[in-house]
């Protein structure tokens, strides 16, 4: 990730830490999924255990009930996540401020990597991944869910509509909301860093909001503000052309005095491949 769009995440994240339970309904759902998952695929209690993202703690506190006696850890870019993480787990995990691409920790530490609704905001996946083997042990488990390409599909359509209404089809404003990655892009990258029994699989998630501001409210309120608008290039544009926005979207989606939001969930499981030796054969 660029220094400066990691700072940006890093600010936005810490800004809103103390609001992010009271809004992430999607993401406390996704953190049961997850926990399901490492419960079906997860080969024993793992000795140490890494939550990339770990935002507020509810992830770590998912483990820690689930391995009471394993050792935990929790990375945040944000650092006032990691606070609130800190305080809710206790004393009984380990926390560190820093980054999914520069893992700051000794290869072959972990039997098991978690990561809920964090990688989507990684620049890099690339090098997120090649550090999720690094720091695995041999056969050790990664388990990360992430929004995919049809995450807020609603809000882009409407958007690059009134951006075209406006502007143009080719005006440089119509590529300004965030690019959520696609499984085959997913894909593509695992297989670069020989990752074993792969499973990658995809679900919907539905909300509801009252209306458009009360839509980029709540996507704003747990800090996601980059997921609408771009610091770098100037915003979304002015109060006509949000107007713009919101009306296709009440005309196209709105039912019963509600419109939809849809969040596409990217689930990822996969092993680090066994190394051998081929010195002790």
């Amino acid at each position: 990730m660029a220094a400066d769009n990691r700072t940006r995440i890093a600010r936005a994240f810490h800004r809103q830490a103390g609001q992010y339970d009271q809004h992430a309904s999607v993401q406390k759902r996704i953190v049961s999924r997850l926990d399901q998952l490492v419960s079906i695929h997860q080969k024993g209690t793992p000795a140490l255990a890494l939550d990339i993202g770990c935002g507020t703690g509810a992830m770590l506190a998912a483990l820690q009930l689930r391995y009471p006696h394993s050792r935990l850890c929790g990375l945040d870019l944000a650092l006032n996540m990691a606070k609130l993480s800190e305080q809710r787990l206790a004393g009984k995990a380990m926390h560190v401020n820093g980054a999914a691409e520069q893992l700051p920790f000794m290869g072959r530490a972990f039997d098991l990597i978690v990561s809920a609704s964090t990688l989507q905001w990684v620049d890099r996946l690339d090098l997120c991944f090649e550090e999720c083997q690094r720091v695995l042990k041999d056969d050790g488990l990664l388990c990360a869910a992430f929004f995919g390409g049809r995450t807020l599909w609603e809000l882009h359509e409407c958007y690059r509509e009134a951006v075209t209404s406006r502007y143009g089809a080719h005006d440089v404003r119509i590529n300004r909301l965030h690019r959520f990655r696609g499984t085959e892009e997913i894909q593509r990258i695992l297989s670069c860093f020989g990752y074993k029994q792969v499973l990658i699989a995809k679900e919907m998630e539905m909300e509801h909001h009252r209306n458009v501001p009360d839509l980029l409210r709540s996507i704003k309120s747990i800090g996601a503000a980059t997921a609408v608008r771009s610091e770098a290039t100037g915003g979304l544009g002015g109060r006509g052309m949000l107007t713009d926005m919101a009306s296709i979207y009440h005309t196209r989606f709105e039912k019963d005095g509600q419109i939809p939001v849809s969040y596409e969930v990217i689930y990822v499981v996969a092993r680090r491949s066994v190394q051998v030796n081929l010195s002790q054969r």
